[in-house]
């Protein structure tokens, strides 16, 4: 029989998980006539929202029989989904194996394994589906592991449940209700679809943005209906290069897009300047916060999650040499982003729609000289590119046939970038990518081909 809890203590550390504090950014905002809010999930006790989230998901596989005692969970993990796992299996008797991508901060890594944890690693550049991926390697090391459960944070319904039975309603009860918009970091979806959902269903007027780092699929997925070429980004914890099942993107109003120097200066100006000691994916939130804000037309108020602390960070975004290394600080950025490159190409991005017919195609490029055209939908954003190679392909398999339109020519091997993305980045990008389409908001700005970069370093000669 147990005895009687002391006054104002919990039962064990999993019941501290939730109760986090919401509090309002005053510094970083400065010039905005809305308000921004931070909801500070990093105060969990492993550190991150993903604590409710491992607790959902163990308690839900306990329920259905799938976790059994002495069990294994395993699970694909950029960090912090593992350290609440982790956490709540240390209080249960279940061991852990966590499968990290390489990218991850080495905090991230020794975090786990001072929870017992096992930790494999896996590389960061390569397709989901390929046999090293840290999701194949996981579902391997499932079937090789007697008693094992995959946790599946990407596919598993407990994920946005989580969200959905305890940070929704802590949130609501903690603010009335009184926010007129939520911002969060887009990455398995469960705090966007579990919050979304609960949020709708009580006030369908709130706004549920998402916020996307450049380099994942989901901005322009959303924006255009197309899964293009992802490709590697610095920033941990949110972005993905596939489409999990726990996303909910019908729950979506908007999406705004940011770049890892964005992200890392506002994740120290956070510290700095409002002293809340948040990790990268937190930056990312806020300046996607402030973008979103900066477009409305009139004052209102958004709450932003924050999903993580910084102290799994500090070998690298409070690192100095590590940001000036990797180009982040300002000195290192002057002479060094997509918007010098378009400066170097006058004139009005050439552009078709989804009716221009394959004739009309063909006379573009060639009274041009370009090679790659951009299409545009009804509402002048591009909605992907066709290519010289396109038309040369209908052609030979459609003789005579130039009055077709070229809407099922469109495809989407190009990669989106902002004005801001330094020079080193875009580089990376053309190893997988042929041509970049430039964006800000729903503008096209530009198209860049590898010459173009080719030409602009030579240029900085």
């Amino acid at each position: 029989m147990q005895k009687p809890l002391m006054k104002g203590a919990k039962s064990d550390i999993v019941a501290a998980i939730g109760n986090t504090p919401i509090v309002r950014l005053n510094h970083v905002t400065e010039g905005l006539e809305s308000e921004i809010y931070v909801k500070l999930e990093l105060l969990n006790p492993a550190g991150s929202m993903k604590d409710r989230v491992g607790l959902n998901i163990i308690r839900d596989a306990e329920e259905r029989g799938m976790l059994q005692p002495g069990g294994t969970i395993v699970e694909a993990t950029s960090g912090n989904t593992g350290a609440g796992l982790a956490m709540v299996a240390a209080t249960r008797g279940y061991k852990c194996i966590f499968v990290m991508p390489d990218k991850m901060a080495r905090e991230k890594v020794d975090t786990l394994r001072a929870y017992g944890a096992k930790v494999v690693i896996c590389p960061t550049a390569v397709e989901p589906s390929d046999p090293r991926s840290y999701y194949s390697v996981s579902r391997r090391i499932v079937e090789e592991t007697p008693g094992a459960f995959y946790s599946n944070q990407y596919h598993n319904p407990a994920n946005p449940e989580a969200h959905y039975v305890s940070t929704a309603p802590e949130i609501w009860e903690q603010t009335g209700g009184e926010f007129d918009v939520f911002v969060s970091g887009m990455g398995t979806g469960g705090t966007l679809s579990g919050c979304g959902r609960y949020f709708k269903e009580r006030n369908p007027n709130v706004k549920i943005v998402g916020v996307d780092p450049i380099g994942s699929l989901y901005y322009e997925y959303i924006k255009t209906g197309r899964l293009t070429k992802p490709f590697s980004y610095y920033v941990e914890g949110i972005g993905e290069d596939f489409l999990p099942s726990t996303m909910n993107l019908n729950i979506l109003d908007d999406i705004v897009q940011v770049d890892d120097r964005e992200c890392f200066i506002m994740t120290r100006d956070l510290v700095r300047r409002e002293g809340i000691f948040a990790g990268g994916s937190c930056g990312a939130a806020v300046v996607g916060a402030i973008k979103y804000a900066r477009t409305l037309k009139q004052p209102k108020r958004l709450l932003v999650l924050l999903p993580d602390g910084a102290q799994k960070y500090l070998s690298k975004i409070f690192n100095d040499e590590w940001m000036r290394s990797n180009g982040f600080f300002d000195e290192d950025s002057v002479g060094g982003t997509v918007a010098h490159i378009l400066r170097r190409k006058p004139g009005r991005v050439i552009t078709a729609t989804a009716t221009t017919t394959v004739r009309e195609a063909i006379q573009i490029l060639k009274e041009h000289n370009i090679s790659q055209l951009p299409i545009l939908d009804e509402h002048q954003r591009h909605c992907g590119i066709v290519s010289e190679l396109d038309l040369l392909n209908y052609l030979v398999q459609n003789e005579g046939r130039l009055g077709e339109p070229l809407s099922d020519l469109i495809n989407s091997d190009y990669a989106t970038v902002s004005p801001h993305t330094r020079i080193q980045l875009l580089k990376s990008i053309f190893n997988d990518a042929k041509v970049v389409l430039v964006t800000e908001g729903d503008r096209l700005l530009g198209l860049l081909s590898k010459i173009d970069l080719i030409d602009y370093l030579a240029s900085q000669q």
